[in-house]
């Protein structure tokens, strides 16, 4: 079977990767005033280089800057728009089956100051160094998706009296930043989205109730949202969606398989493929599939980054041929279910499991497509 050369790859991976201790000392020696910014941005730079020539040595066709300069996947980006600051800290979100009892994690609600608007390419920068330095790899973005702002959002004292207007608002920035991005050569966009699997979860649900949304219609606002954002991109750029039931400290959030969303978002979402979750049986089953349509790919995220034990080659192939009673094979690829590091801390593995991961999945997916 031929080897797909436009991403999304037969062997892929979602985007961050466990920063290297040199890394975490800088941040540190920042956090401290010991070190200058451009210090810190030094010590990102040489460790971003060497993790490109990583992913490019184990024979990835993608490779990402392991989101090094983010201190967590999602915040980094959102809190750079214009119009928006965190807000308070809700309560505590307990994370389930990690090696550490007890973890959780108390995220901030987004506060709208203003209009939402675009003020400069966020990760411009990022990008163009990220490009300048992979040699045989297609450099990857990943940003979080659209929904990781209009969702839970505070408008008190915003400006905003209609939440439609704030989300067009959301959707033409993000428009902008895709425009941006696209203008410094990037060919390869990822959007990260944790609200599409969480409401898969009926206890999830439950809670998003009482919190005042409406978690019946939430995806289908998610789906008109991202794709407000997607109208008018430009040509020659792929844009795919991870779905993600939470990654901290090898612990998750949410679980259920994605058949509340499934129709509306792999129906309706006007992206090129989807990164899914599938390495255990939170993920449900693959039956879902049956509502992505005949031009969009699916990589089986059937390699997990929460724990270190590889996976057996031959249950990987074994699952990709029951995904493919959904989806034919020709449009399947391979990848880790996650990130390995989607907050500085990272998942519970070393650096040398982290590259066995990877490159079980290069190997699997070369004896799965060739």
């Amino acid at each position: 079977m031929a080897r797909r050369t436009a991403p999304p790859f037969r062997a892929d991976h979602v985007g961050s990767l466990l920063r290297p201790p040199e890394l975490a000392t800088a941040r540190a020696q920042r956090a401290a005033g010991e070190i200058t910014a451009a210090q810190l941005r030094e010590t990102e730079d040489a460790a971003i280089a060497s993790v490109i020539r990583m992913q490019e040595s184990l024979g990835l066709q993608s490779a990402t800057d392991g989101e090094f300069r983010r201190a967590q996947w999602h915040t980094d980006f959102v809190n750079r728009l214009g119009g928006i600051r965190p807000g308070r800290l809700l309560p505590a979100v307990h994370a389930y089956g990690g090696p550490v009892e007890g973890i959780s994690y108390e995220p901030n609600a987004t506060q709208v100051t203003g209009k939402v608007h675009l003020a400069e390419t966020i990760f411009g920068d990022d990008f163009s160094f990220l490009a300048a330095s992979v040699t045989t790899a297609t450099p990857k973005q990943t940003i979080p998706s659209p929904s990781m702002v209009h969702f839970r959002v505070d408008l008190t004292g915003s400006g905003y009296s209609d939440p439609d207007q704030f989300r067009a608002d959301v959707a033409a920035a993000y428009a902008e930043e895709i425009r941006g991005l696209a203008d410094l050569g990037c060919s390869y966009l990822q959007l990260d989205d944790t609200m599409f699997a969480f409401l898969n979860d009926p206890r999830f649900r439950d809670g998003a109730a009482a919190s005042g949304l409406d978690p019946m219609h939430q995806h289908e606002t998610n789906v008109r949202v991202v794709n407000q954002a997607l109208a008018n991109r430009p040509a020659g750029l792929t844009v795919t969606m991870h779905m993600c039931r939470g990654n901290y400290r090898s612990a998750w959030f949410t679980s259920g398989g994605y058949d509340f969303v499934a129709e509306a978002a792999f129906g309706g979402l006007g992206v090129d493929g989807f990164f899914l979750e599938y390495d255990d049986e939170r993920s449900g089953s693959f039956e879902p599939l049956r509502f992505v349509p005949d031009d969009k790919i699916v990589v089986l995220g059937l390699v997990t980054t929460k724990r270190p034990e590889l996976e057996s080659k031959d249950d990987l192939k074994r699952r990709v041929d029951e995904a493919a009673r959904y989806v034919p094979l020709d449009r399947l690829c391979l990848s880790p279910q996650c990130g390995f590091a989607s907050t500085v801390e990272g998942n519970a593995l070393s650096q040398d499991e982290m590259k066995a991961k990877l490159e079980l999945v290069v190997q699997t997916a070369a004896d799965i497509w060739g």
